[in-house]
């Protein structure tokens, strides 16, 4: 497994959610999955509503930005795995470990796990 790197998460740091937001929607809907339900799962793990939503990918925020303004729930500790080789609770930088997490989710809707199960 690669080795997350101060590189890698300045990197993630410095993302917009703007950039990644359109990938999250093309990867479900590609799989059969709603934006419904993506915004139920962004939803979940932030307590943003759609128009939250709306209002970062205007603002283009960063990802600290992002997770800063977000209500993580707490329930987001129990998503554990490997996303993009990174095994997400082994991460040190807690805002890397949170956009893993949040790319984990939506890999599980992707691939089309319940919802019951992705939101623990």
């Amino acid at each position: 497994m690669p080795v997350a790197t101060e590189a890698h998460h300045r990197r993630i740091a410095e993302m917009t959610y703007a950039s990644v937001h359109p990938h999250y929607v093309t990867k479900v809907e590609k799989k059969g999955r709603s934006q419904a339900e993506l915004q139920e799962v962004l939803t979940w793990l932030t307590g943003y509503t759609e128009a939250d939503i709306a209002s970062h990918i205007s603002r283009k925020t960063t990802f600290v930005e992002f997770f800063a303004e977000a209500t993580l729930n707490p329930r987001a500790e129990l998503v554990t795995g490997v996303i993009c080789g990174y095994r997400i609770e082994e991460l040190d930088n807690e805002l890397t470990r949170k956009v893993r997490v949040l790319d984990k989710l939506v890999d599980e809707l992707a691939k089309g796990r319940s919802m019951e199960k992705i939101l623990r």
